[in-house]
Parts: structure tokens; sequence; C-alpha cells
């Protein structure tokens, strides 16, 4: 029995899972954790480094690392990666003229690295979708994010989801609790 076995099983013993929360700045992580988290969302600055925060989730302690996404920091990233179960990907869905970055970060830096070895998982989590009243064009932003990062081709069917959510109104973050909790760490 390896090393790493017996780190998976102490943590589902204890249900303990570890968030790495990554995308652009301004896509609104800290937003949705701070939602998560029930703090006021009124105030938020930009994450400059990173920040933890643990919340109980029906019998799971959820530890979420919110590392900034500014250019400067996007270079320490790997640093962030070791003991990792989950990496949550929030993309801004009113970016229009951001996407093809987010598209190229989240694949150069975690795709083609193979961050998502080793049974981590990956969440990709629209956001602001309460300021886009468009449905078809949030289902077409949907499809367009699996397309290009060829999601299919690439990772196992059950590494991966993509969400709909909006961190100021709440709107589908419970759907990413529940298939965070639903994962076998």
């Amino acid at each position: 029995m390896g090393l790493l076995t017996i780190i998976r099983k102490q943590k589902l013993k204890d249900k303990e899972i570890r968030i790495l929360t990554l995308g652009l700045d301004n896509s609104g992580k800290t937003t949705i954790i701070k939602k998560i988290l029930n703090k006021d969302i009124n105030k938020i600055s930009p994450t400059m480094g990173f920040e933890i925060n643990t919340i109980e989730y029906k019998n799971y302690t959820l530890n979420i690392w919110d590392i900034g996404g500014q250019t400067t920091l996007r270079s320490f990233w790997n640093n962030y990666f070791d003991k990792t179960d989950l990496i949550i990907w929030v993309i801004d869905s009113l970016s229009e003229n951001r996407l093809q970055e987010s598209f190229k970060e989240l694949y150069d830096k975690i795709i083609l690295q193979d961050r998502l070895t080793f049974g981590i998982y990956l969440l990709i989590v629209i956001n602001k979708i309460d300021l886009i009243k468009d449905k078809e064009q949030l289902m077409n932003l949907k499809n367009n994010v699996m397309n290009k990062l060829k999601l299919n081709e690439t990772l196992n069917p059950n590494q991966w989801n993509i969400e709909l959510v909006s961190g100021i109104t709440g709107e589908g973050i419970e759907n990413c609790l529940e298939w965070i909790i639903s994962k076998e760490f």
C-alpha cells in the first residue's frame, strides 16, 4: 500500500476535501466562496495571494483555497496543487473578450500540465448568470467551454463537470456543492 493510498483513505475517513479555486481576476471566485460561507458579498476586493476558508457541508469539511487570478500571480498557481482533491475554475460569463484567455489559462496550466491526474476533479463554474437573460446564450457558452477545452477527449467523463452559477444570488451553488461531495476522494 503506497503513501498516496494511505493519505486518501485517511481523508476519506475524515471526509475532508481540499478545493483549489482558480480563474482569471474578476471572474467572481471570492464572491462565490463568500456566498457559500454566508458572508457579506457587498465589499469584495481582489485576492492578493491566497485565502483559505473552511465550511462544514453535509458531514464534509471543505477547505476552499481562494487563489488570486491576476496575471502576476498565475505563475505561482503550481505551488498550490499539492494535496488538492478538486479544482474549481471560475469563468466570467459576461467577459466575452476574456473567454479565450480563460480557456487558454485553464488548458495550459491545468489540463496540459496533468494537474488532474491522481484523482483530482475539475468543476468549471460559469459565473454571473443572473446578468444574462438569454438562457440559450448560457447553454451555448456551456457547450463552447466543453468543446474548446476538448473535455470529452481529454478527461474521464466522471472527472469533470460544468455548472452555471451566480455568486450574487447563489443560483447553482448548491448544485456545485452536491457534485463535489458526490465524488470519491
